[in-house]
C-alpha cells in the first residue's frame, strides 16, 4: 500500500484511509481557543503560571493547563460547541488529598521530627533572605 494514496484496497474491500499529509478539514485545527470563552481561557492563563512557578516548561505548562481546562469543563464552552454542562471540579482538589495518606502512614514521633525540620528550614531561610 502506498502511505501517498487516500483510497486503498484490502482483500476486496475498499476503505478510505485518511491521509498523514492532508489534515482532515471538518477538525478544528490544533491551538485553536475560539471555542473557548474568556473564563477558561483565564482559568487556563492561571493554571499554566502556576506550573510554570513550579518549573515546568512553558510548552509543558500550556499543554498541562489546557487539559485540566477541558477535564474540568468538557471542553470549548462557547454557544454551539455544548454549552451549560456542569463543570467537574475533582481536577482542583486531587492537590490536596495526595498529603494525607503519606503523613498518616508515618508515627507521631516521624512527623514531629518532619515538622521540626521543617521549623528550622523556614528560620534558616527567613535568615538567609534578611541577610
Amino acid at each position: 500500500m502506498d502511505k501517498h494514496n487516500s483510497v486503498s484496497t484490502v482483500v476486496g474491500v475498499r476503505f478510505l484511509k485518511t491521509s498523514i499529509y492532508q489534515p482532515n478539514p471538518t477538525t478544528m485545527p490544533r491551538g485553536d481557543k475560539g471555542a473557548y470563552t474568556d473564563k477558561q481561557k483565564r482559568q487556563a492563563e492561571h493554571i499554566e503560571e502556576s506550573y510554570e512557578k513550579q518549573g515546568l516548561p512553558e510548552e509543558e505548562a500550556e499543554r498541562r493547563a489546557w487539559a485540566t481546562v477541558n477535564k474540568t469543563s468538557g471542553g470549548g464552552k462557547k454557544s454551539g460547541s455544548g454549552r451549560g454542562r456542569a463543570e467537574n471540579q475533582q481536577p482542583a482538589q486531587t492537590g490536596g488529598q495526595k498529603g494525607g495518606a503519606s503523613s498518616a502512614a508515618r508515627t507521631p514521633e516521624q512527623r514531629s521530627a518532619s515538622a521540626r525540620k521543617a521549623a528550622e528550614t523556614r528560620k534558616r531561610n527567613a535568615a538567609a533572605k534578611a541577610a
